[in-house]
């Protein structure tokens, strides 16, 4: 192995941070200085320290991207999906980082149209990452915006397809959502503010200045998100305003596109709800005295609070995730025992119908359903062993027609393989689900490479998924697992709850507890176990290696979220109030002493590490590249271990790392050579 004797060492620059009269020095706070140029070459240095680490593994590096993308179908299309005389699809190319968008009228054997080809946007751009994707209502216009930093601000354009000329004007500092009213000429945006918070709905009509753009709505409350969209039914647009337990909805005819929007129901905190429409009805998923969501239904022509009626009560057992509308049929998305599933309710005669999968553990998701008469429902559907799959589903025969799985190049068998679904115990007695997939033929005695990754916050359930490139391990003889820890929603809201604000140390601890039990088991030993995370997720591998350093070999942080405590403090920062509502005020004092006491960053102790690989993105609007880059600095200054610790920060990226698939599977080869590399596990 090259070795380089000394890593990079960021200069300690002392800063005093006090907050109810706690004096703080935080060492590293100046690498929050984006344009310093000292900072850029810090940032360099660790590329290179972690380049020139790394060098004797470019051979096994290579020898994984080629593995991983000799599994995928280069060339390939999407399942094509009707919307009223068109089908819409993508495909991509041999040799292309970006898909096609293209469609066909009428027929799917017709001349192809190709809407649009990010390849040739993306030419010459270090970064191309593709918004918002909108035809107009007659299927004229394409409404599209792009990023070219990784910052997530997006400029927008309109193309008309007849044509295939750009209208003259340009949006810029647009956020994801959209909506078009139903005179084709109206638009819907949103734009964000200094800190890439979506706050201001704006109407524009298409061939005009946007300086004449109208603000329809702007959100003054910084704890609030907003966001714009359309019914399925299509009659009317929706203004959405969210924190993180709190929901407020304006709606407006979408055949009126100049009208006034109308509040549908006054925001209450700590209440949230969401809207459906349906013939002469609105349909409503609350969670107002029912922490597992309920199903309210109201006219429109009076839907007020006084006149919601009960559709589906609150049940203990199982959550009420959300609907989807179609002209004769109501389809739930509920989840029970921690897994997905929908029942199909007929609007007619009440009649329900409930879909069953086969696996133990799997991801089901409705899939693109965007028209509303229609008899069939398309859904996805994937397990750790079963790629994602496209199923049509007919709403009157029940019958499943598979439209397309993702093929597997490589002779994938899928018998080779084997799921299941384990059960850890933690500290206060909680039993936590764990999806695990292996390799058959593996002996549990102890000595299996396992890599076990989580998230665990805000409320988001990790599905099981399935994955070709994880194949690269599974081969190799790891085991991979899931730990479906509480701060998620897998069990219930009540798990999400359990595991945010002052419970969020049960995040922390049910991870530990899936680790010890997976050891218990001898599913492997703590000298071969690997973890990771991103975001979020690198929050909770900062706090469990500072908790339990000794149960770890090899951590991958992604972009993690590790300075808690000083960038909730900070105002100015993207996301900053949102985020108080899923960890705590740190103004006040018992959220401040909490987040303090499990604040990674804070945390950072004069004791043995594992090895660890963390990445940033220099353009990151989520979790600033300063606080990988600080953590990293700390850990050097204070570990006592000879572990290899690595930083990479993509100076051209944001949150989500490289974009284009090459460049992508380059980063995931990257992180698996580095853990295989600390394994010992040569090829």
């Amino acid at each position: 192995m090259t070795q380089q004797l000394t890593p990079p060492i960021a200069a300690k620059k002392p800063h005093e941070l006090v907050t109810h009269g706690d004096q703080r020095i935080d060492n590293y706070y100046w690498l929050n200085q984006q344009e310093n140029p000292e900072v850029i070459d810090y940032l360099k240095a660790e590329n290179e320290y972690t380049e020139e680490m790394m060098k004797h593994t470019e051979e096994l590096q290579k020898s994984l991207y080629d593995e991983m993308l000799s599994r995928i179908k280069e060339t390939d299309l999407s399942v094509p999906y009707r919307l009223q005389d068109y089908y819409y699809y993508s495909r991509t190319e041999e040799g292309k980082g970006y898909a096609i968008l293209c469609r066909k009228y009428q027929s799917l054997e017709a001349e192809e149209e190709i809407l649009l080809d990010q390849n040739k946007l993306a030419e010459g751009k270090e970064f191309f990452s593709l918004g918002v994707t909108s035809v107009s209502p007659n299927q004229q216009i394409l409404a599209y915006s792009t990023d070219t930093t990784g910052a997530e601000q997006y400029t927008l354009f309109f193309l008309d397809l007849a044509t295939r000329k750009l209208y003259s004007e340009t949006i810029p500092n647009t956020y994801y959502s959209f909506a078009w009213g139903n005179d084709n000429q109206t638009v819907f945006y949103t734009k964000v503010d200094d800190a890439n918070r979506p706050y201001q709905l704006w109407r524009h009509i298409l061939g005009s200045d946007p300086s004449s753009d109208v603000l329809v709505y702007q959100e003054d409350d910084e704890a609030y998100y907003l966001s714009v969209g359309k019914t399925r039914s299509r009659a009317y647009i929706l203004l959405e305003l969210g924190s993180t337990i709190t929901s407020e909805v304006h709606y407006l005819d979408a055949n009126n596109p100049s009208g006034e929007f109308k509040l549908f129901q006054p925001r209450q905190t700590g209440i949230e709800y969401s809207i459906e429409h349906h013939s002469d009805r609105f349909y409503i998923v609350t969670n107002e005295e029912a922490i597992n969501f309920k199903l309210m239904s109201t006219p429109v022509n009076s839907p007020d609070k006084t006149n919601w009626k009960t559709v589906i009560p609150h049940r203990e057992e199982v959550l009420l995730e959300g609907i989807d509308a179609f002209a004769d049929r109501l389809v739930i998305y509920e989840r029970k025992g921690g897994l997905p599933t929908a029942r199909i309710q007929t609007f007619a005669t009440g009649e329900i119908t409930q879909l069953t999968f086969p696996e133990p553990t799997y991801s089901f998701a409705g899939g693109n359903n965007p028209e509303f008469d229609t008899t069939k429902f398309r859904f996805s559907y994937s397990s750790m062993i079963t790629p994602s799959s496209i199923f049509d589903y007919d709403l009157e025969t029940g019958e499943r027609e598979l439209k397309k799985e993702t093929e597997v190049l490589g002779g994938y068998d899928r018998t080779l393989y084997a799921s299941e679904r384990l059960t850890a115990t933690a500290s206060d007695g909680t039993k936590v689900p764990i999806s695990l997939v292996y390799k058959k033929g593996i002996n549990k005695d102890g000595s299996n490479p396992l890599w076990l990754t989580g998230y665990g916050s805000y409320g988001y359930s990790y599905s099981a998924y399935f994955s070709s490139l994880r194949l690269s391990l599974l081969d190799r003889g790891f085991v991979f697992a899931i730990a479906h820890i509480r701060g998620g929603e897998e069990m219930g809201r009540k798990w999400y709850e359990d595991g945010k604000f002052l419970q969020k140390k049960n995040t922390f601890t049910d991870f530990i507890a899936c680790a010890e039990h997976i050891i218990a088991e001898k599913w492997t030993n703590s000298d071969r176990l690997v973890i990771s995370g991103g975001s979020a997720g690198g929050l909770l591998m900062g706090a469990v290696i500072n908790l339990r350093p000794d149960l770890f070999k090899v951590v991958v942080a992604e972009v993690p979220f590790v300075d808690v405590l000083t960038t909730i403090l900070d105002t100015s920062l993207p996301l900053t109030v949102l985020e108080w509502e899923e960890w705590g005020n740190p103004n006040e004092q018992k959220y401040y002493d909490y987040i303090k006491s499990y604040s990674p960053y804070d945390n950072v102790t004069a004791k043995d590490y594992p090895a660890l690989l963390i990445t940033a993105g220099l353009n990151d609007s989520r979790v600033k590249y300063w606080e990988p880059a600080k953590w990293t600095a700390k850990l050097r200054q204070m570990k006592t271990d000879n572990n290899l610790l690595l930083l990479k920060t993509n100076m051209s990226a944001g949150h989500g790392g490289a974009s284009g698939r090459y460049e992508s599977l380059k980063e995931i080869a990257f992180e698996y050579a580095f853990v295989l590399d600390r394994l010992k596990i040569s090829s």
